[in-house]
């Protein structure tokens, strides 16, 4: 009786492993890309999340000690693995109630009467809640003394942005702080075409969070 040599059938059985693990690997790997994706971009939201609580905390308690970009620059030192630096920004806007409230408390409003951008990042999306120079009527820019702040904004009044946020949440002259913290984050992978026009949603990299103290 004859029978196989066992290391004959070792190699073949290897080889069928072999071929089976280079079919499913693409699938294996197209099945883990958007897995860690999401937990990329999780991470980075409590990295935003926390900057931009602390931010407001700081800010409503130290802007009369610290320069503003004093306060942004310690807050993203503390944001590894984000590169704030390349795809991070940070927005400080002061917030003042206005005084056009009625005797009953109504059309209270507030305004902007400072911002500051931070001057360490490269990346530069838009406030969401008001970009110094996008208002018609005032002759606002971005300073170029270093400081990150936005000149040529009125007193508290009339002439003064207008924000949505807070509006009939702050008394005449009380202040408040909102920071808002932005990091653009590249999917590993986008959406994958699973074929018939069916695609897989792919996540944003527009990462955003704001806190007002």
């Amino acid at each position: 009786m004859k029978t196989k040599p066992w290391g004959r059938s070792r190699g073949k059985a290897t080889g069928i492993v072999s071929v089976e693990l280079a079919l499913l690997l693409p699938i294996l790997v197209a099945l883990a890309l958007p897995v860690v994706d999401v937990a990329r971009n999780i991470q980075a939201q409590m990295i935003l999340i926390s900057v931009s609580r602390e931010g407001a905390n700081l800010s409503s308690r130290a802007s009369l000690t610290y320069p503003m970009q004093t306060i942004m620059s310690s807050l993203t030192a503390t944001t590894p693995p984000l590169n704030m630096n390349a795809n991070g920004m940070v927005y400080i806007t002061e917030i003042m109630g206005n005084n056009n409230c009625d005797a009953n408390g109504n059309n209270c409003t507030g305004v902007v009467v400072a911002q500051y951008r931070w001057t360490g990042g490269n990346y530069f999306p838009a406030s969401k809640l008001w970009t110094c120079g996008s208002s018609s009527g005032t002759s606002t820019s971005w300073a170029t003394d270093g400081t990150g702040s936005c000149s040529g904004l009125p007193a508290p009044g009339s002439n003064s942005p207008v924000v949505n946020l807070l509006q009939g949440n702050l008394s005449s002259g009380q202040i408040a702080y909102a920071v808002e913290a932005f990091y653009l984050q590249t999917p590993l992978i986008g959406s994958l075409n699973l074929g018939g026009g069916v695609t897989t949603p792919a996540l944003s990299p527009n990462l955003y969070a704001m806190t007002v103290f």
